[in-house]
């Protein structure tokens, strides 16, 4: 498992991209919270989409909202896998510094948003069932199951959100039936198929991440964290029976080469450049 600390990037673009509300923009040396920013006064953004949803936080400013930062508050998980992050006239504080924008933009939860994202990994095959070697590093062809998805148009991981009291482990699957293997749309039949096959190809994994996420939903006051597991088929004998079909949040599904050029959802790239060299393949 593995937790890297680097300057957000991708959640201090000019633009928060699910409001259209111009971020504040500011240097690399002012994201920390301990640097010096008087003038700092970004706008505040919170999507009114969110109010009223079961699954979201009432507004900060409710009475009745009194939600135990950095505890487990009944089900849900306000703990964060980067450790304790400051609270600041009753908000929490993104514990990676200042992102431009206060509120809670589109994300459900104040403080962090704990998601999970299998990253399910085979071996690309040539036609005589050799593996591929990539003439620049002569290392094998790691591929992975990638989804686009349909709020950015971007490719991505088949990851999600991990429900209130629900295991990092049921989420991995719950994800990946849904987005890579559309579940929701399965007759009975083929959904407990893909859930016997799923259950089983992820009983073992190797978590390769878990900490924050420079995703472009971030706020000063509401984050992305997320567990990567790496599911890996060495002969390609199990992820070879997977019948890929986009469901859910994602508007296609395909096998994807590894390879250092692609451009990925938030940090999706660092989760499947560690999965690379875990198995030493190409990059």
């Amino acid at each position: 498992m593995i937790i890297r600390k680097m300057v957000h990037i991708k959640c201090r673009s000019n633009y928060y991209p699910f409001g259209a509300i111009k971020r504040l923009n500011f240097p690399d040396n002012l994201v920390p919270w301990t640097a010096a920013f008087n003038e700092y006064n970004p706008p505040e953004y919170n999507s009114p989409n969110l109010l009223g949803k079961p699954w979201a936080d009432p507004d900060i400013a409710d009475p009745k909202f009194h939600p135990h930062w950095n505890e487990l508050d009944g089900a849900v998980n306000r703990k964060s896998h980067m450790g304790v992050y400051p609270v600041t006239d009753g908000k929490p504080l993104n514990p990676r510094g200042r992102t431009g924008l206060t509120g809670r933009g589109v994300l459900g939860r104040w403080g962090p948003n704990h998601a999970a994202d299998p990253v399910v990994t085979r071996w690309k095959l040539c036609d005589d069932g050799k593996r591929e070697i990539d003439q620049s590093t002569n290392l094998y062809i790691l591929q992975f199951c990638a989804i686009k998805r349909r709020d950015s148009d971007e490719w991505a991981l088949p990851g999600g959100m991990v429900d209130p009291g629900e295991h990092v482990s049921s989420t991995l699957q719950r994800e990946f039936l849904e987005e890579a293997l559309n579940s929701l749309e399965s007759s009975p039949a083929e959904l407990e198929s893909n859930k016997k096959m799923i259950a089983n190809f992820f009983t073992s994994g190797n978590e390769i991440y878990k900490g924050y996420v420079d995703d472009p939903r971030n706020t000063d006051n509401a984050w992305m964290e997320t567990v990567a597991v790496n599911f890996h088929d060495e002969d390609g004998n199990l992820v070879g029976k997977f019948r890929l079909n986009a469901g859910d949040d994602a508007k296609s599904v395909q096998w994807m080469d590894i390879d250092q050029s692609l451009a990925l959802y938030a940090s999706h790239s660092l989760f499947i450049q560690t999965a690379a060299m875990l198995h030493g393949a190409h990059w």
